[in-house]
């Protein structure tokens, strides 16, 4: 454990939570601007689709792979390394005058931001101590918050305003100014290269074990469900409002924002219920709520911005519903020991799912003569039918306390409280 000062380790915090801020504004700055992204490149709702998944599955794939070298570098090299890689990421993105550039833009922004991530919480886990690691954690997690209820809006307000690449300049320019700071603010991190590191023959092995265990499995089941479910509709959300219902890209903003103002005032209540009543019980609560505002969205009537701006809050509420209990639920499941390899694999699951919903989601979708997205109604009953197929396969996921050796002739499947 390193030692460092308080004012120091707020400094650090902080730089984390900024990094993480970028991460998370560049993923999700993407949705609300395919209308214009589509309008500009001249593509369909399935190549956005693909450039979207894209960056989660180059994301997942390099976050999984990264448990089996990022112990053999100094942190915080790897870190400015990984941030400048990022950086030229957003430039290459924000230079794109073709989808093929583009494609490989926001796949290269993945790699980087895969790594970025698992560096982030090895950087927690070294420097932060354990008594004070939650709230550490906390404090890096609000970039989420930060980045919906401040970075998209004002990212598609770019967008609108000027072109959808204007997001991706403010990136490299924020990008730019973190990575000046966390040259100055991230101590050298190299105390661990001391301890001889598990050879690269062991790390695969040790790496399918942790995929080998029948309670990992089914949480990891479990997240890739609800995340394919979300992002079977998401993402395209942005582009049949403006394509299908007339509303116009700069009004999206509002949107988000209202929707990101709810989510954070939400989610603090929704975790104290899912203490207080038992995770899994929530989560089957939360996924019965979200099913009408998902087939809703999906299927939307006429209506205008007004009722939209309305209605957005519900909507995302009910998304981070699930969410809530699910990640709470997921920090039972593992054994203390495993508790940060299990973690970080299933933030790779998380990314994959992502970006296979996207996919998915984008193959079913088309634009007809007039220009409107079609097949949007399919994709939300898929959505709503895989969301109802995660509620019941819940039950499978028992905690690490609650899910001992098998017993021959049972098993055992106790609620997590």
């Amino acid at each position: 454990m390193y030692s460092i000062s308080p004012p120091r380790e707020r400094r650090l915090l902080w730089l984390l939570m900024l990094t993480q801020f970028t991460l998370i504004m560049d993923f999700m700055v993407m949705m609300p601007l395919g209308p214009q992204i589509m309008r500009a490149l001249h593509i369909s709702p399935a190549q956005f689709a693909a450039a979207v998944s894209a960056y989660s599955l180059c994301g997942g794939l390099s976050g999984l792979l990264a448990a089996t070298y990022i112990d053999r570098f100094d942190r915080r090299k790897l870190l400015l390394a990984m941030y400048a890689l990022f950086a030229l990421s957003n430039l290459a993105c924000a230079l794109a005058d073709s989808y093929a550039l583009l494609l490989a833009s926001r796949a290269f922004a993945g790699i980087s931001g895969g790594v970025l991530g698992s560096i982030i919480m090895a950087i927690i886990a070294d420097v932060i101590p354990a008594q004070r690691r939650g709230a550490a954690t906390g404090t890096v997690m609000t970039s989420f918050s930060v980045a919906s209820v401040i970075g998209v809006p004002v990212g598609v307000l770019l967008g609108a305003h000027f072109h959808w690449s204007a997001p991706f300049w403010l990136l490299v320019a924020l990008s730019l100014l973190i990575w000046i700071g966390g040259a100055r603010a991230v101590p050298p991190l190299d105390r661990h290269l001391s301890q001889q590191p598990h050879s690269l023959a062991q790390a695969l092995p040790n790496l399918l074990r942790l995929f080998a265990n029948p309670r990992h499995l089914n949480a990891f089941a479990l997240t890739l469900m609800l995340t394919t479910s979300q992002m079977l509709v998401i993402p395209f959300i942005s582009p049949m409002l403006v394509a299908n219902h007339g509303i116009d890209p700069s009004q999206l903003s509002w949107m988000y924002m209202a929707g990101g103002v709810a989510a954070f005032f939400t989610s603090r209540l929704i975790g104290r219920l899912a203490d207080r009543h038992g995770k899994q019980r929530v989560y089957r609560i939360a996924v019965l709520v979200s099913l009408l505002p998902v087939l809703f969205v999906t299927h939307l009537p006429a209506v205008g911005f007004i009722a939209m701006l309305l209605f957005f809050p519900v909507f995302m509420v009910s998304m981070n519903g699930r969410m809530v209990p699910l990640q709470a639920l997921q920090t039972t499941v593992p054994q203390p020991e495993q508790r940060g390899a299990y973690l970080s694999a299933n933030s790779a699951v998380m990314s994959l799912g992502t970006g296979i919903g996207a996919w998915l989601g984008g193959l079913m979708l088309s634009t007809d003569a007039s220009g409107h997205i079609a097949g949007y109604g399919a994709v939300g009953w898929i959505a709503a039918s895989l969301a109802l197929c995660s509620a019941l396969w819940v039950g499978r996921v028992s905690a690490a306390d609650t899910a001992p050796a098998p017993v021959p002739g049972g098993e055992r499947r106790d609620e997590t409280a």
